[in-house]
């Protein structure tokens, strides 16, 4: 959870704290406490009551991160969520408004220098999909679920002074990338800089003859992955919109297989991700052959993630292979595209 430097420990006490402080912003049952359940980007927390409804309260409040979205790129979330809701174009958790009638409420605790923004969110039911089940069945789902969000998304008139993160070429590669810069991740050392290099500058000169035409780009979930999923009887529900913004579509299937990108499962995966995607949307063969591509922008900000966030205990947990791993898919990328 970058934006600090205070060691994760400390500032996850300091959270539990403000969080404790903070839930008399909305009304909820007596006795309402909240549990860390993850933290990336944002802390995220599970808050339950013994009472409140005939199963108990739930909700799930996130503390944005510092400095990574302004109130109103929340809002503009918070509205393409609805938006999207109204159109029944996916399923997707609605949120609560605050006693003071707003959705973000700003969480003040003298454990902490800086206010936080809060959002609470509705509990939804489910589970994600089940990485080492067969997955063919939940990928081609996620492409339709992708590419309903992608028709909403070239026939929805955005609302005024719409503000959210945008995944172009200089997010990732640019002088200021918005994870930092992938040279400076664990292990980036001479034995896979050459190659990262190499398929940087084929990325970066693939993409710009790509074009960002509107039926290529425009606003995207960009975190679509399965940890983003939440199935069970009644469906699959979207969740955690908090990286939406303006990209191309087909980062969304890139981001579907975030940290898996080595499955030898990948182009079964794909296959059947196109397949659910061109029962709502069409893609032609030229998009689809570029899709690889999207894969390796989206590997190459991951791994300047894992650089920059690396106080966490995911990208900890994957940084001892993780640029390893990254330059071997490249090579394998810059042998396909130069055949």
């Amino acid at each position: 959870m970058a934006g600090t430097d205070m060691p994760l420990e400390e500032l996850l006490k300091r959270l539990e704290r403000l969080v404790a402080e903070s839930l008399h912003l909305w009304d909820m049952p007596e006795g309402a406490t909240a549990r860390l359940i993850n933290v990336s980007e944002n802390a995220t927390y599970l808050v339950e009551a013994p009472n409140g409804s005939p199963n108990g309260y739930k909700a799930i409040l996130r503390v944005h991160r510092e400095n990574y979205h302004t109130e109103r790129a929340i809002e503009c979330e918070l509205e393409w969520i609805a938006a999207l809701e109204e159109a029944d174009a996916v399923v997707t958790p609605g949120h609560y408004l605050g006693k003071n009638g707003k959705a973000i409420q700003i969480g003040r605790s003298e454990a902490l220098s800086d206010p936080r923004f809060m959002v609470l969110f509705h509990f939804l039911e489910g589970h994600e999909p089940d990485e080492s089940g067969d997955l063919t069945g939940p990928f081609e789902e996620l492409g339709e679920i992708a590419a309903r969000t992608h028709v909403h998304s070239t026939g929805w008139t955005r609302p005024a002074d719409f503000e959210r993160l945008v995944w172009d070429i200089d997010a990732v590669f640019g002088d200021s990338p918005t994870w930092g810069d992938w040279r400076d991740a664990p292990h980036v050392d001479d034995t896979v800089r050459p190659v990262l290099e190499d398929v940087e500058a084929m990325v970066r000169e693939r993409i710009t003859a790509f074009g960002q035409g509107p039926e290529r780009y425009g606003l995207i979930h960009a975190d679509m992955r399965l940890a983003n999923l939440l199935v069970d009887e009644n469906g699959t529900r979207l969740i955690d919109f908090d990286d939406c913004g303006m990209g191309w579509f087909l980062y969304d299937f890139a981001a579907g297989i975030s940290f898996m990108e080595d499955d030898p499962r990948i182009p079964d995966l794909k296959a059947a991700w196109v397949r659910g995607y061109r029962k709502v949307r069409p893609l032609s063969a030229e998009d689809e052959a570029e899709i690889d591509t999207f894969v390796m922008l989206r590997r190459m900000a991951l791994l300047a993630w894992i650089g920059s966030h690396i106080e966490a205990p995911e990208p900890q947990a994957l940084a001892p292979d993780f640029a390893r791993v990254t330059a071997e898919l490249g090579a394998a990328y810059l042998k396909a595209m130069r055949t």
